[in-house]
Order: C-alpha cells, then sequence, then structure tokens
C-alpha cells in the first residue's frame, strides 16, 4: 500500500516539476512512511511521485518509481495484486525475467506485452499510472471495485494525478474552488459521489476504468461493471459456491511478507472473516476491536468472545469521549474530503498500528453483497407503493409536495421521492439521503456568493447502466457503488493510511463477487445475510441470532457534551433542522474540512 502522484506535460510547468512534484509527495507522506521516490523523464514530459508501505519484498528492490530493464516503461502504483505469483509464473513461463518479488513488476512487464489488457488479469486493489517513454503516453488504472481512490486535474495539455485529493492541492496548480455537484452529492448523500469530488476540476477516475494521456489528449474507458446474472441453484449448490469464493478470496488477502490483522466487530461480517482465517491460515491471528464504556454502543465483549472461539490473539481499544477528542484534531487533520463516517476506522484503524500490525482484513462488503441492510426491504417497498400512488392522478405529487415543504427531515426526502419516477434509484436515494434536495440546495447556497437556482443541482445517484431482474438486485448494486465505494470504502482508505495501515477487503472482491453474481436474489439476498451464515457453518449461533447493530459510536451524545466545542458553532437556515445528529455532523465536518484547505 502507498502513495502516487504524478504530472504530465507538454510545455506547461516543465521548469517547475521537481517543486510540484516534491510538493505532491510530500503530502503522501503519511500513506508510504518506509521509503520515497520520484521520478523525472528526461524530456521533462512525466513526474512520478511515490511514497511506499512495505509489504510486498522488504529489500530496496521494491523501490518506486520502478522501471523495465531498459527504462521504457515507468509506474508509480499504490495496492495490491492478490494473484501475483501465478500472474509472475505465466510470464517466467515465457521468458521474462524478475528482479524482485514485488507485484508492482508483474503489473510492469505484463503492461509490457499486453497493454491495456494487463487490467483484466489483476485480482486485487489498485491505482497506477504506466508512463511509456518512446510513445510518450501515460496509462492510468483503478480496480473494478472501486477499492484504490485516484483522482486527477487536467488544465491544458497538463493532467495532475494523485492517491488523496489534498497531494493535487498540494501541488498548487488546481484553485480551490468548492464544485456545485459535488457539494450537492455530499450533502444529500453523506459522501461524495464519483466522478465528483468537492473541488471544481478535480475529478475520480471511475472504478473499473482506465484513462490514457497522450500529447494533452485524454482517452477514457470503462473495462468492468458489475453484473447479476440469475441462473438456476439450489439452495446447497448455492452455500457451496459462496463457501467455495470465500475461501479463495480469504486465502488470497494473506499474501503478504508481514503479519495480517483482522478487525473484528463481533458481527456476521468480520466473524466470517476470521471463522474462515482460522481454516485456512497456520499463522497466529491478530484481531482488533473498539469497546465503549456506554453499554448500548459496547459490543466489546461479542467481539473478544469470537476471538476466543477462533484462537485469535485478541487487542481492544477502550475509547471514552474523553479520550476520543484527543484524537479528534488528528482525524480532522486527516481527512481527504468530508464524509458522515470515518472516525470509526481512524480509531481500530490507530489499535491495530500501535500494535506494530501494518495489514489488517475488514468485513466491509458482506451486507452490500449478501443483503444485510434495510434497504433490500424498504426500497422495493417504496417503489411499489409509489406507484400504487401514482396510480391516482395527482395524488404522487400534491403528497409529495406537501411532505417536502413541511415534513420531518425524513418525510421531506420522502416527499422528494414521490415527486420523481417511483424506480429503485430514486427511492434509495431517499431512503439513504441525509438532507433532502431543498435543504441541500439551500445549505450549498451559502457557500457560492452567486445566486443559483436549486433546481440546476443534479440527482447524484445515476440511472443504472443495465437492467437487473429483480428490485434487490438494483438495491445491491445501488449499495455496492454508492454507499459503500463512494463513503466506506474512501474512509476506510483515507483513514487507515492516515496510521500508515494498508486495510483489505476481501468481500470487496472481483472474483467473489463475480462467482456469486449468478446466484438469484432470493437466495443471495435472503434476509438477515442467510446465505453468508449458511456458508460459514463455524460461525457461532449467538453471534448471528442478535439484532443487527451497525460499527457505530454514540456520536450523539458526544457531540452534545464532550465534543461541543466542535460542533454547537454549526449554522444552517432555521428552516433545516440540525437533528438527527449525522446531519449537525456532516455540516461541522464539511465546515473544519474547508478551512483547512483554504487556510
Amino acid at each position: 500500500m502507498c502513495g502516487i502522484a504524478g504530472i504530465l506535460t507538454n510545455n506547461e510547468y516543465r521548469d517547475n516539476l521537481e517543486t510540484l512534484i516534491q510538493r505532491m509527495g510530500n503530502a503522501l507522506q503519511h500513506r508510504g512512511p518506509d521509503d520515497a521516490g520520484k521520478y523525472i523523464s528526461q524530456e521533462r514530459q512525466v513526474a512520478f511521485a511515490h511514497t511506499r508501505l512495505s509489504i510486498l519484498d522488504l529489500s530496496p528492490a521494491g523501490h518506486q518509481p520502478m522501471s523495465t530493464a531498459d527504462e521504457r516503461y515507468w509506474i508509480t502504483f499504490n495496492g495490491e495484486v492478490y494473484n501475483f505469483q501465478q500472474l509472475r509464473h505465466n510470464l517466467i513461463s515465457q521468458g521474462e525475467i524478475f528482479k524482485s518479488q514485488t507485484d508492482t513488476e508483474v503489473i510492469l512487464k505484463l503492461y509490457q506485452i499486453q497493454g491495456a489488457d494487463c487490467v483484466e488479469h489483476l485480482r486485487g486493489m489498485f491505482a497506477f499510472a504506466i508512463w511509456d517513454n518512446l510513445e510518450k503516453t501515460c496509462f492510468i488504472a483503478r480496480d473494478p471495485l472501486g477499492i484504490k481512490p485516484l483522482y486527477y486535474w487536467q488544465s491544458g495539455s497538463t493532467l495532475v494525478f494523485a492517491s488523496e485529493l489534498r497531494a493535487i492541492l498540494a501541488s498548487g496548480l488546481p484553485e480551490r474552488n468548492l464544485s456545485h455537484s459535488g457539494l450537492y452529492g455530499y450533502l444529500t448523500t453523506g459522501s461524495v459521489p464519483e466522478p465528483y469530488t468537492l473541488v471544481e476540476g478535480i475529478q475520480c477516475l471511475p472504478a473499473g476504468s482506465w484513462l490514457r494521456w497522450q500529447s494533452s489528449n485524454i482517452t477514457q474507458k470503462e473495462y468492468w461493471q458489475i453484473k447479476f446474472t440469475p441462473q438456476k441453484y439450489s439452495l446447497q449448490e448455492a452455500q457451496e459456491r459462496v463457501r467455495t469464493a470465500l475461501v479463495d478470496s480469504i486465502q488470497h488477502h494473506f499474501v503478504s511478507d508481514v503479519p495480517v490483522g483482522i478487525f473484528l466487530s463481533g458481527g456476521i461480517d468480520s466473524s466470517s472473516v476470521l471463522a474462515l482465517a482460522s481454516q485456512t491460515q497456520s499463522q497466529e491471528l491478530r484481531t482488533y476491536s473498539i469497546a465503549f464504556n456506554e453499554s448500548q454502543w459496547n459490543e466489546g465483549t461479542i467481539a473478544e468472545e469470537v476471538a476466543k472461539v477462533f484462537g485469535a490473539k485478541h487487542t481492544e481499544f477502550r475509547i471514552t469521549a474523553a479520550s476520543a477528542k484527543e484524537l479528534l484534531p488528528k482525524y480532522l487533520k486527516s481527512i481527504d474530503q468530508p464524509s458522515i463516517d470515518g472516525f470509526n476506522t481512524f480509531c481500530v484503524s490507530k489499535v491495530a498500528h500501535d500494535n506494530g500490525t501494518k495489514v489488517v482484513l475488514s468485513g466491509l462488503g458482506g451486507d452490500e453483497l449478501f443483503g444485510g441492510y434495510q434497504s433490500f426491504q424498504k426500497v422495493p417497498q417504496m417503489v411499489k407503493r409509489s406507484k400504487q400512488l401514482q396510480a391516482i392522478p395527482l395524488l404522487s405529487s400534491v403528497t409529495g409536495t406537501g411532505l417536502a415543504s413541511f415534513g420531518t427531515p425524513k418525510t421531506k426526502r420522502l416527499g422528494d421521492f414521490l415527486m420523481q419516477t417511483p424506480n429503485s434509484t430514486n427511492a434509495y436515494r431517499s431512503f439513504r439521503g441525509i438532507f433532502s434536495h431543498r435543504e441541500a440546495a439551500a445549505i450549498a447556497q451559502q457557500y457560492f456568493s452567486s445566486e443559483r437556482s436549486s433546481s440546476k443541482y443534479n440527482a447524484s445517484v445515476s440511472d443504472f447502466p443495465m437492467q437487473f431482474s429483480t428490485l434487490e438486485d438494483e438495491v445491491s448494486f445501488l449499495e455496492l457503488t454508492c454507499y459503500m465505494r463512494n463513503q466506506l470504502l474512501r474512509d476506510s482508505d483515507v483513514m487507515s493510511m492516515a496510521w500508515g495501515l494498508e486495510l483489505r477487503v476481501p468481500l470487496v472482491d472481483r472474483a467473489l463477487l463475480e462467482a456469486v453474481a449468478s446466484i438469484p436474489s432470493n437466495l443471495r439476498l435472503a434476509v438477515g445475510k442467510e446465505l453468508l451464515i449458511q456458508a460459514v457453518p463455524e460461525l457461532p449461533e449467538w453471534v448471528y441470532n442478535r439484532p443487527k447493530k451497525g460499527f457505530a459510536f454514540p456520536f450523539e451524545q458526544w457531540m452534545s457534551n464532550e465534543w461541543q466545542e466542535y460542533f454547537a458553532d454549526v449554522n444552517v437556515s432555521k428552516n433545516i433542522p440540525l437533528n438527527p445528529w449525522y446531519r449537525r455532523w456532516s455540516v461541522a465536518i464539511l465546515k473544519h474540512w474547508w478551512k483547512q484547505v483554504t487556510a
């Protein structure tokens, strides 16, 4: 796991490349405390920076940016390719010679042979750029499910890219102006939806896409997309298919030259990861969890019991409002883009870091893939009832207008939905929403000097690029590509890297998803994640036979008391309530972030 940055240019900024790329590299130092490097081509068309967290081949042979022997191709790479040993073996059989034991060199040689098609063979999480010194082109790619972020900014013939938004801003090249679309998307969903960012002109390369730069011309292509292709399976066949795919993913995600730990909440997903790891790994397993004094939030006892069942060495960090407050300034400084989440990952990452761990596995992705959220039941219900209302002329629009104008925060979002086409995209936006359309437009307008009609703000969830056989599959697609990708994965990357920690997500895996995508939704998304539970019979019954609780903190209580100084001075329109707590949090975190960006 690392940080990458680069500048591609024809004429502009050539005289300042050393200074610019050094600024960007410095901004990413936290992502790679073990090593740092940079490369500037002889013609001064390209500058790469890299900061390294050593996970595979800890020797100097893993130094980046890395080149082929003839120095035609240069790469800066962030991530892990879990099938690199098999790819390396195949390349050696074709006559290739390697000088390191890294997955970086495998990508480089694979691109040398196959060009853009190399991404089709990579299993893992990645964002990388490869410069061709002969053709003067740069190939930039991001992994299929968007686990690793990659941002870019273009002006004239110049393109700047990096692992984090802060590194692009550190170059000093883009103007620091808020993006209307990014801000509106953040206020309505709690995170910034790709391809937008909160800074005008800076974009996120979409998941499963690559970009090619040549003489200021950019070509972009999507090479992979989530597809659900239901086939007939018996329940036993489905269970066996899931089990096989899970075991395969866990085994691949333990590829490392340093010990691998596991984040353990005591829930079904993280417990499943630990259960399968105990079946496939001979090494001692280390688990990490957070506990609270507040009994209604504390699941530390459950996590400790799960660790004991599977023989893991468990470390618990009991966090209080006071100790959390001490961490809050570093958390705020670590934010790359605000969201309504992230502090939990920040805290548990600190626990792993303080215990000398450099790689951890997380159970993130199980809810999205196996139907663990209420959205899988609520969204189809909303669509059905809205269609029934629309059967009566004007009833839906009149009801929607009334609710959007005078209801509670929840009913205002419902009002937005009733005035729109009754599909799962719009229902999902309402269900997952933070502020309603009118509220978000009003708050956003406070950040811009010019007047802007609320009708000009675009919806932050796009329509489906394909058809799905059931509404439940549509919800799964939305959870994977919206909430998980824009919030959970992004926060996981930034907050783990703030502590120099690599976070891996074995339930967010292309091979796993493709394996279970053919299981029909009535089996794959059965209520309570039944299929996942049945595929991992090692799970104790007391893990799954209890009410679902997310990995949450007592934020509302802390914000009203010990944390008040950070959250009291939050000003929005008097007509916009800041309860529930996450509405106040989202506005306050945005304010803190923007103050840092413009300082």
